[in-house]
């Protein structure tokens, strides 16, 4: 049964110039609502005496209204829970009338979108939002979360609590989170940046959404890695861009094909410090190079630094942005992956020139994040639970990948070569054996085994065929197993390539 807010005062309009009586008008208002759906069985409705204040009209024409409601069986008077919408409505909520054409017709000439978003791929809202499944690159270890201080901190913000705290706060964000994101940023990943650069917004995808405004208009060629990130791609698209694909190889984005492929391009989008999907870190001679593009063309550099906290063979890798001395970088970077997906806080340092321009823009669409994280979180950094809890990760993370690396390894010998194993809470296999990633993903989903193709990740043909696996949500000890059910997918694979794959036993 669906859940309903109870006592919500509807939409009705009283009109006293009418020749139908007040009374009338109230007992049809309601009427309506509750064939039409819009009230449901089992809602409270507000009082006499608060409907009566809130249109500003005698209660008598309330009361008379409500005891025909009564009496027709639109409503029930239950004690102690006042009057409620019947759970046996005299009539059904009426749907629209008439033929499939002529619905059709109809709404092929009054329900007119936007094109940039008919040309966006399905939302994947199955798989990838699961809550508990091996492989889906969006889970987290959340239940190795510091809960209990972060809560903590929740509850002394909210007793300390005042009226400042409750008014709109500035587009940029709360300063002294502002400050301790700065002095992390230029400690930990070498980014050029102070406090008055650092805009707080809801995530990496909002970040990326203002950018696309501040920066390009519709039709604007902007280079885009190879495979690369799906909501990112997408985010382009709706701003109205031309990507310009751009392949990936080791060394990361190939600069000298973007050039001749666009050289004109007034935008770049890159992962360099872990490239998604593939993994790889973008070489100093390709960052090099790239600035020297953007600085003698006159574009910019769109740089997501979305997991670079977790490296496990080095040192996290340096900002590409701390090498660019012309101010042709914008960094965006989030803390969905190192905290946990929920807290909807992330960040873009501006170059100080467009401040003014994204602050905006940012009015333009949701003015300011809410304040109770950003007063957590910078408490939670300031006080070192967040540098702990990184540390604390990266040996569980480590530990997960190793496991499954091994696993693979073991029961899947040469039917999958691994990629992108350094850093992050993903990595990406490619197929050895003559498949599509697509037809297999949609086998393995039928035995709830959630494998993102890899071939989805390119926006034009796709060079390779493989899966971007997650291993942050699967504990080690479960890795073993989960790699055993792909390994059963893969052998119902027909043709002489099942041989690449070793037969259990």
């Amino acid at each position: 049964m669906r859940k309903v807010a109870s006592g919500i005062i509807p939409v009705i309009a009283v009109h006293r110039k009418s020749e139908t009586p007040v009374h009338r008008q109230i007992y049809n208002a309601f009427r309506e609502l509750i064939i039409h759906g819009s009230l449901v069985a089992g809602q409270q409705v507000p009082s006499t005496r608060t409907l009566a204040k809130d249109l500003g009209v005698s209660r008598f024409p309330v009361l008379s209204a409500y005891t025909q409601l009564l009496e027709e069986g639109y409503f029930q008077s239950r004690i102690g829970s006042g009057t409620v919408v019947s759970g046996s409505l005299p009539d059904r909520p009426i749907r629209p009338s008439g033929s499939a054409n002529a619905s059709a017709s109809v709404h092929s000439k009054v329900r007119r979108l936007s094109q940039r978003s008919a040309h966006l791929p399905p939302f994947e809202g199955g798989p990838w939002l699961r809550s508990r499944s091996p492989f889906v690159s969006s889970q987290l270890a959340v239940d190795q979360f510091p809960f209990r201080v972060w809560s903590q901190l929740i509850r002394q913000h909210s007793r300390q609590g005042h009226e400042s705290s409750l008014h709109y706060s500035h587009p940029m964000g709360l300063k002294d989170l502002r400050e301790v994101i700065a002095a992390y940023l230029r400690t930990a990943r070498a980014v050029r940046c102070e406090a008055d650069q650092v805009m707080i917004l809801g995530g990496s995808q909002q970040a990326l959404d203002i950018t696309a405004r501040v920066l390009l208009d519709p039709g604007d060629a902007i280079w885009f890695e190879e495979p690369g990130y799906w909501l990112a791609r997408n985010n382009f698209l709706l701003a109205g861009c031309h990507l310009i694909p751009v392949p990936v190889d080791l060394e990361g984005l190939d600069v000298a094909a973007g050039i001749k492929r666009c050289v004109n391009a007034k935008a770049v989008y890159i992962t360099p410090s872990h490239q998604y999907p593939l993994g790889v870190v973008m070489s100093l001679s390709r960052r090099l190079q790239l600035l020297n593009w953007a600085n003698s063309n006159g574009s910019w550099i769109i740089e997501d630094d979305y997991d670079s906290e977790y490296r496990y063979e080095s040192m996290p890798i340096a900002s590409l942005q701390g090498l660019d001395r012309l101010s042709r970088v914008i960094y965006i970077g989030t803390f969905s992956k190192v905290l946990f997906p929920s807290v909807r806080v992330g960040y873009v340092v501006i170059p100080p020139d467009l401040i003014d321009r994204f602050i905006i823009v940012r009015q333009a669409t949701d003015v300011f994040s809410s304040s109770l994280y950003q007063l957590v979180l910078a408490d939670f950094i300031r006080e070192g639970h967040f540098e702990r809890h990184i540390r604390r990760m990266r040996v569980i993370y480590s530990e997960r990948r190793n496991a499954l690396v091994d696993a693979i390894r073991k029961d899947l010998g040469n039917a999958l070569e691994v990629l992108g194993t350094e850093a992050g809470v993903h990595l990406s296999v490619t197929l050895r054996m003559r498949a599509r990633d697509t037809e297999i993903s949609a086998r393995a989903a039928r035995q709830s085994l959630w494998l993102r193709p890899l071939s989805i990740s390119y926006t034009g043909p796709a060079a390779r065929q493989g899966f971007v696996l997650g291993f942050g949500g699967t504990p080690a000890i479960e890795m073993p197993s989960a790699v055993r059910r792909l390994r059963a997918v893969l052998q119902n694979q027909t043709s002489t390539d099942s041989a690449l794959i070793p037969r259990s036993g």
